[in-house]
């Protein structure tokens, strides 16, 4: 019979795996069925939009439900067939004299090389993590994590045979060659949003090059914010990646690889709040700069028939609406449109990435952030909510989102865990990462109709 057990098993995660695949196909589905009901509706948009809602919250609870059940029983399943996978329980004798020296053992197991051993530390996670890491060397990884249930948990894992491929140098020529194709791609769509044809009429060439290097800019300092604080913290990195594509905004951003582990939370917290905190100070001027030359039309005016979008589609913000008023003043009236620049494009959408990226989901920089201010626990329930809530803003507020609500939902996953999941960060990074998330909502909420004549403020995209 236990031969038979591995074979059950990996049916049984094919069938787990094959379920997850539906569940994902039907809420996508689900999501765009109320989006075509919108469309297709002659009018009376608002009012379809509140007989969604409720549907759709149903459904994203229902679809929480169902993950959380799916992840409890594949931790069931597990437990259920810990011996057959080769666990089993190291003796007291049998224990290295390096965990004992740390952490009073409750509970001790094995498993492929590594183990894991239950209890509480005896000395602070910090000071348990040198010692651990100085006594077993290179050839084994330390974690100290939390333990539901015995407070901590020392899990040591055999250090992957492939990590050379992590160790190579960097290729400096990959880097340029990506960020040289990127260039070519925003400048070309950079023009294209301005109704300019770069084929056509390459002397305007000037058009594309505000967009792409105002983009590039933002999009380069907010990677180099990791960069340089990753290397503060001793981690090794690689030069950002930068991502070209033909169509759209010309790019889908850029990123960094993490060569090592992160030490603690506050490393992990300062790497990550140090991208969009460093991208903020390039957009905000970018678009305020950008501003002075955007076009301000009355009502009755028509705008360019050429340009992408004719400035509308932009969604609005209380930070965009302040920067704004800060930029042009009384220029800007009631009832009035704004139709961006190509810097002022630029950055806005420093605004967007810094925003998307600060949502505290999975592996983007604020979900990091949660998990090192909350601990995992808490950090994954703030992580699901969010998820959810960028799809419902996607939703009835800004479909434009809807598009980097699904990138976000295919490949944010869970986030890394430090090497020490225990040390909560300090009381000022924790005050840092609730001004982050309120730039957050500032860029995300719309400014409130009631508040626009007493604050003497206008939000031209409502």
């Amino acid at each position: 019979m236990k031969e038979n057990a591995p074979m059950d098993r990996q049916a049984k995660n094919n069938e787990t795996q094959a379920t997850w695949g539906w569940l994902n196909f039907l809420f996508v589905l689900c999501l765009f069925l109320p989006v075509l009901v919108l469309l297709m509706m002659p009018g009376g948009t608002m009012m379809g939009a509140f007989l969604w809602l409720p549907i759709v919250l149903l459904l994203c609870f229902w679809m929480i439900a169902s993950m959380a059940a799916a992840a409890r029983g594949e931790q069931q399943e597990e437990t259920d067939h810990t011996v057959d996978d080769g666990i089993r329980m190291i003796p007291d004798g049998e224990q290295p004299d390096a965990i004992r020296a740390v952490m009073d053992v409750r509970v001790a197991m094995q498993q492929n090389g590594g183990g894991i051993f239950r209890g509480r530390l005896t000395s602070p996670a910090d000071e348990a993590l040198t010692r651990l890491q100085s006594a077993f060397g290179e050839s084994t990884v330390p974690m100290i994590q939390q333990d539901e249930e015995l407070g901590t948990a020392i899990v040591l894992m055999n250090r992957p045979t492939d990590e050379s491929v992590l160790e190579r140098p960097t290729r400096p020529w990959l880097h340029w060659l990506l960020f040289g194709l990127t260039f070519l791609t925003t400048t070309w769509a950079g023009a294209l949003h301005q109704g300019v044809n770069l084929l056509e009429q390459p002397s305007e060439i000037a058009v594309g090059l505000w967009y792409s290097v105002g983009l590039l800019l933002i999009l380069g300092v907010h990677e180099m914010g990791h960069y340089f604080m990753a290397r503060h913290h001793g981690l090794k990195v690689s030069p950002p990646f930068f991502i070209p594509v033909p169509f759209a905004l010309g790019t889908f951003g850029a990123f960094i690889q993490m060569k090592s582990p992160t030490r603690n939370r506050r490393a992990l917290f300062d790497v990550a709040v140090a991208g969009p905190l460093a991208g903020l100070v390039v957009a905000i001027p970018a678009l305020l700069i950008g501003l002075q030359t955007t076009q301000v039309l009355p009502p009755d005016a028509e705008p360019a028939a050429a340009m992408m979008g004719h400035g509308t589609s932009a969604g609005s913000s209380l930070l965009f609406a302040l920067i704004s008023k800060i930029a042009l003043g009384d220029q800007l009236q009631d009832g009035y449109l704004l139709q961006l620049s190509p810097l002022a494009f630029a950055g806005w959408l420093g605004l967007l990435v810094t925003a998307l990226n600060l949502m505290p989901i999975g592996q983007l920089d604020g979900g990091h952030m949660a998990r090192a201010m909350f601990g995992r626990r808490v950090g994954e329930t703030i992580s699901s909510v969010a998820m959810w809530s960028l799809f419902l803003l996607a939703i009835f507020v800004w479909p434009g989102l809807l598009f980097f609500a699904l990138f976000i939902y295919f490949i944010a996953g869970r986030g890394t865990p430090p090497l020490n999941d225990i040390t909560p960060i300090s009381p000022g990074r924790r005050w840092i990462g609730y001004a982050a998330f309120v730039i957050l909502a500032l860029i995300l909420i719309p400014l409130p109709h009631k508040f626009w004549h007493a604050a003497e403020i206008y939000c031209p995209y409502l």
